[in-house]
């Protein structure tokens, strides 16, 4: 693995609070990868998901589509969102960053920020967008812009496009991996950790697939009901942290505590949270009954954790590829594959993420190995093909020797 492009720490001067950004790779001059906010994030996590995003990226790399996969790269801030001081120190983040949010780094949500207060602090830092980087790349700036600015007024059940793309995308994979293995959906029991906007968009989309969803964990601990639970009323009582109002539980629903999702009976486990849910010691807990984890957060399963999941049988479905249709989908909308509709993305994102999901568990099971082992195979035969194609700074060449413009 090479190093990173550039690796930074910033200290905050009025709280000594630090921040991370990462540029693992440029394509073109720029690189994606959101900003997280979380209590005791560091350099070493943030660097791994900037890797994790140029193999998202290179996965998603169609020759025949306008979009062109960039970069990856990741920016953190250690503090708790919740924190009073939060959204202060995300501006001041913002304000050290911005020569690089304009130059080469488009960034969004991620964990602890929602896509409004990102927009927000960037606004008042007075950047024009947080992907504003990736614009001279673009053949008609105003028609993607305004392409993409429709694509987040689009809402479907009272939920924003921009939160549901992601959980389709998870859905899909899921589903994907059950046809494979012959699995009915119908019947098919899924627990999830978390219930922000990939965790609620994934139980949406797999509960209207016939799954039936038995657990969800917020903040607050674990709701079960071996019976299936009312997703679509837990959506509407939570609040914007994914916390779910207890007063929307109906009699058969139980409060069981935090780490509980782990153990309950069910085929699927979705963890949609924070990185490193699942460890040695929480993998002893799981379920003889579990056969996929789908991994909707990023880098939430331990390496030495999945070791000793593959040996029992149960499929890690990597982050790389299962979350990585919110990134694609921004793309799409802004360079032109799809427009600012939701049956199109929708449609769009299914049939992308069910072909990516197919690859891999093709490789993995031609190769005998996991499903990330070959999901980054993959990644890392495609990655010299674009830099050759494109160039790290836009000086590539197309395959057929033209000059690429920068």
């Amino acid at each position: 693995m090479t190093s990173p492009f550039l690796s930074l720490t910033w200290t905050d001067h009025l709280t000594g609070r630090r921040g991370f950004l990462v540029v693992d790779r440029l394509v073109r001059g720029v690189c994606s990868g959101g900003l997280r906010m979380r209590a005791g994030c560091t350099l070493d996590e943030v660097a791994g998901l900037a890797r994790g995003m140029s193999l998202k990226e290179a996965l998603h790399y169609d020759p025949a589509a306008r979009y062109v996969p960039l970069g990856g790269a990741k920016g953190g801030i250690d503090c708790d969102p919740r924190d009073p001081e939060a959204y202060g120190l995300l501006v001041r983040y913002l304000r050290a960053m911005r020569p690089y949010v304009e130059s080469c780094w488009t960034t969004g949500e991620d964990l602890g920020l929602t896509q409004d207060l990102v927009d927000r602090a960037v606004a008042e830092v007075g950047l024009v967008s947080c992907v504003q980087a990736v614009h001279p790349l673009l053949d008609d700036e105003a028609a993607a812009r305004a392409r993409l600015a429709a694509a987040f007024t689009v809402e479907v059940g009272g939920i924003g496009l921009d939160e549901l793309v992601g959980g389709c995308g998870v859905a899909e994979s899921v589903l994907t991996a059950l046809d494979r293995a012959g699995a009915a959906h119908t019947g098919a029991r899924v627990a999830l950790q978390g219930f922000g906007t990939m965790g609620g968009a994934t139980a949406r989309f797999l509960t209207r697939a016939g799954l039936t969803v038995v657990a969800v964990a917020d903040v607050k601990g674990t709701v079960a009901n071996p019976a299936g639970l009312d997703v679509e009323a837990l959506l509407a009582a939570r609040d914007a942290h994914g916390a779910v109002d207890r007063g929307a539980l109906r009699p058969g629903d139980r409060e069981l505590p935090d780490d509980a999702w782990l153990s309950v009976e069910a085929e699927v486990l979705v963890p949609a949270a924070v990185s490193y849910a699942i460890g040695v010691e929480e993998q002893e807990r799981i379920g003889a009954c579990v056969r996929w984890i789908a991994e909707a957060a990023n880098m939430p399963v331990t390496p030495q954790a999945e070791t000793l999941l593959h040996a029992r049988g149960v499929s890690v479905l990597p982050d790389v590829v299962v979350n990585s249709g919110t990134n694609a989908w921004w793309w799409w909308t802004l360079f032109g594959d799809i427009g600012a509709d939701a049956r199109e993305a929708f449609a769009h994102t299914r049939r992308s993420m069910r072909a990516l999901v197919e690859l891999v568990l093709t490789r993995a099971e031609a190769d005998g190995t996991t499903p990330r082992a070959a999901a980054h195979a993959i990644a890392e035969q495609r990655l010299p093909v674009i830099t050759h194609r494109f160039g790290t700074y836009g000086s590539g060449t197309y395959d057929s020797g033209t000059p690429r413009r920068a």
